[in-house]
């Protein structure tokens, strides 16, 4: 650009003596001249190459630098979070709308899976946040929890069972087909427990679940959040025992430094939280 060694020493604040020799060694390295003549007026056909090739390298640097740049600033990025049914098809919707709107250049992928698919994902790293139950305490996840959500039995709207008009006992689901689900496995109580003894059917699919309720072939516990409130082939019958249920929250690898994508999310998700006593406690 300059056309002397003179004006491209002061350009790059070097004496000119120490920009030739730079050249000198560059030389020696590539096993060729970069210019014609030692006036370095004028490249070579290697020179031209080599310059044509610094340019791309440093438009590339540019647009790297851009790049993370906007990464920093939210604009750009990937993220993956994985998370329960119930969540996925009530909170998340309102989130993701939230979310894309802010950052639309962000990738996000949500993957469906029960609680132990979140826990399995988030430890090998196959997503940056996941959303289930908190089911004890584990040293290697952090959890900030969303909202608790109460079990009741989920019945044919037919039933016996729905037409009593008063919350269920244990004893009223003596003689009836149980169906287990990974969600009533966390239930911490003795009378369901003997009843969960009892049940040679287990079905974690959410969808197939409900459906087999609708077919007439047992009954289920699941959270409130858990069944579709507009279903009306479906009951879900209060417990006597109502302090039973679970707790849902975000789950991230201990010590792990989020991305800005996934710290943008989660404030979103942690300000869409249902407040105590709505549907979802």
């Amino acid at each position: 650009a300059y056309g002397n060694i003179k004006d491209a020493a002061d350009r790059l604040g070097r004496t000119a003596s120490a920009v030739s020799m730079t050249l000198k060694q560059f030389e020696d390295e590539l096993g060729g001249r970069l210019f014609e003549a030692d006036r370095k007026s004028q490249l070579t056909p290697l020179g031209q190459h080599v310059l044509n090739g610094a340019r791309e390298e440093l438009a590339r640097f540019d647009r790297t630098v851009a790049s993370m740049r906007a990464f920093a600033r939210n604009e750009i990025g990937r993220l993956e979070v994985a998370c329960v049914p119930s969540v996925a098809a009530t909170l998340l919707p309102e989130v993701i709308r939230d979310f894309i709107a802010e950052v639309p250049a962000v990738e996000l992928e949500v993957q469906d899976m029960d609680s132990i698919g979140v826990r399995r994902a988030l430890e090998q790293g196959q997503v940056e946040l996941g959303i289930a139950s908190l089911m004890g305490s584990r040293d290697d996840f952090e959890a900030r929890e969303l909202f608790a959500d109460r079990f009741g039995v989920v019945s044919p709207a037919e039933h016996s069972l729905a037409k009593l008009g008063r919350p269920l006992e244990w004893s009223d689901l003596a003689g009836e087909v149980l169906i287990a689900n990974g969600l009533s496995q966390s239930i911490d109580d003795d009378g369901y427990r003997a009843l969960e003894g009892q049940s040679r059917l287990m079905v974690r699919n959410v969808t197939s679940l409900l459906a087999m309720v609708r077919g007439g072939i047992g009954l289920t516990l699941l959270p409130r959040l858990a069944v579709p409130q507009d279903d009306r082939s479906l009951r879900l019958l209060d417990l006597a025992s109502g302090s039973l249920g679970r707790r849902v929250g975000v789950l991230t690898r201990r010590g792990a430094t989020l991305s800005p994508v996934a710290s943008v999310f989660l404030d979103r998700l942690m300000a869409a939280k249902p407040s105590s006593g709505n549907g979802a406690g």
